[in-house]
């Protein structure tokens, strides 16, 4: 089949080369006119057949919605809309919603794979009509992992972003663990080879996964992770995660910690751990440290 593609980044990209690789045609389009194969949104409108099928590859936020409001305008009746980003589901709502007006439909992916996903494959999760995923089913099957497993439509629109987020919330909760779970075996003054414990539970152990493997690539890259500044940032799916919990009264106490934790990695020095130092010098004569 004939896609067209917007947002050709390290994601997006490699998403266009897998679909190639299957024997559809995709016409890309990306503001850097290195990467692109067409001049702009209407050009990649004008050279796909219809009805046509736009699958949008760029930044949540006003990056996703200037690209839907803009294809709504290019679009005609019967068009397909994806949008494989990482968006809020309450936003696939609205762009479902602004679309329908046009008689253009919408599917919204939440796609997991990184940088990996060219070589291994995409999971996948998509929300939106049977019909229309049923359209670009074989651009789906292109980009999923071989087999019978990383691919599920995951019910009505949102479904797809809401599932990806609950996805990278887990994901939070996981890297925190073994995050701690390292600092804890490298300060342990009776432990020497941290790297080959890790190692060794890549085989056999309750707790492998791929993100225990891509911790042993990090550790054989630099041991003690010396080169590395304790900062992490977060892409905003774990605030979301933590907010449907809320919204829904489900407790998320191993998520909610793991997003607090990246916040504090952010502070040189923590200003509420000056006021806990303050209050234990008060009431029990604890000493505190001084600015230098």
């Amino acid at each position: 089949m004939e896609i067209g593609l917007v947002g050709l980044g390290k994601m997006g990209g490699n998403m266009r080369e897998r679909i190639r690789r299957a024997g559809h045609t995709v016409v890309g389009y990306d503001r850097d006119p290195k990467l692109a194969d067409v001049g702009s949104l209407k050009e990649l409108v004008e050279a796909l057949p219809a009805p046509r099928a736009v699958w949008i590859m760029v930044p949540a936020g006003e990056a996703t919605d200037a690209t839907v409001r803009e294809l709504s305008d290019l679009l005609d009746a019967g068009d397909l809309v994806i949008d494989g980003g990482n968006s809020r589901w309450t936003e696939d709502v609205k762009h479902a919603e602004l679309l329908k007006t046009k008689d253009i439909s919408f599917v919204d992916a939440g796609v997991s794979g990184g940088v990996w996903g060219l070589q291994n494959g995409y999971a996948l999760m998509v929300g939106g009509e049977d019909a229309d995923i049923a359209r670009v089913q074989p651009v789906f099957d292109a980009l999923k992992p071989e087999g019978d497993s990383g691919f599920v439509h995951a019910g009505g629109v949102g479904a797809g972003h809401f599932s990806k987020m609950v996805h990278n919330g887990i994901e939070y909760g996981i890297m925190q663990s073994y995050a701690e779970g390292w600092e804890l075996l490298e300060s342990a003054p009776n432990v020497t080879n941290v790297r080959e414990i890790f190692r060794s539970w890549q085989e056999g152990t309750v707790i492998r996964s791929w993100l225990l493997d891509l911790l042993v690539r990090a550790l054989d890259d630099d041991e003690h992770l010396s080169g590395i500044r304790g900062y992490a940032d977060d892409s905003g799916e774990g605030r979301w995660t933590v907010e449907a919990g809320i919204d829904l009264a489900v407790p998320t106490p191993a998520i909610t910690a793991s997003l607090y934790a990246r916040f504090s990695s952010r502070q040189e020095d923590s200003p509420q751990m000056k006021a806990v130092a303050a209050l234990r010098n008060q009431f029990g004569g604890h000493a505190v440290q001084k600015e230098s």
